[in-house]
């Protein structure tokens, strides 16, 4: 299907593209997957950027929404998606797949930071449902907050981003803003 953006999701993309920190906070059912997506598409296609994606979302999602969206439009055939879910064994077989953008569920972040270690090779990192990384005393915060030194760019995606008031943005504008001095 070929995928024709409204203005917004235009702006949105554009978003993206000009910043190594981006949060996308629209609501449910505007795009955040398909403008991530073709921002992706466009740094490896039309900037020659070389990347490497890692998609950190709630279980359904990260089972189903980024590969249906993949899928469905066109322009994103040049992607490759790869699917870190399953046993221990089935995502390190995963991580070994050639991609561009792996997609892992939230509750794995932990197992992944000290599966790779020092060996942290994504440079690129989707928070995909933002505000489950509200709780700066989670253990998923404090093992991204270990390698956000080494990513570049981070996007975070919510259409609810202080679900229990502004206290919750905290964390989620740390792991967006952090300094990587």
């Amino acid at each position: 299907m070929k995928f024709i953006p409204h203005d917004y999701q235009i702006v949105a993309k554009n978003f993206i593209l000009e910043r190594e920190s981006a949060g996308l906070f629209l609501d449910m059912g505007l795009g955040k997957t398909v403008i991530t997506l073709t921002a992706l598409e466009e740094l490896k296609n039309d900037y020659l950027e070389e990347f490497k994606a890692l998609v950190i979302a709630p279980k359904r999602v990260a089972e189903d929404t980024w590969t249906r969206e993949h899928e469905k439009w066109d322009h994103l055939k040049c992607l490759k998606v790869v699917k870190v879910l399953g046993t221990p064994k089935q995502r390190k077989e995963a991580l070994e797949q050639e991609g561009d953008v792996y997609i892992i569920t939230r509750d794995n972040v932990a197992w992944l930071v000290d599966y790779l270690k020092s060996d942290w090779d994504f440079d690129t990192v989707i928070i995909d449902e933002l505000s489950s990384f509200k709780n700066h005393q989670s253990k998923r915060f404090k093992k991204l907050r270990l390698v956000r030194p080494f990513i570049k760019r981070v996007i975070g995606l919510t259409g609810t981003p202080t679900p229990n008031g502004y206290t919750d943005l905290w964390a989620q504008i740390y792991l967006l803003d952090q300094e990587k001095g």
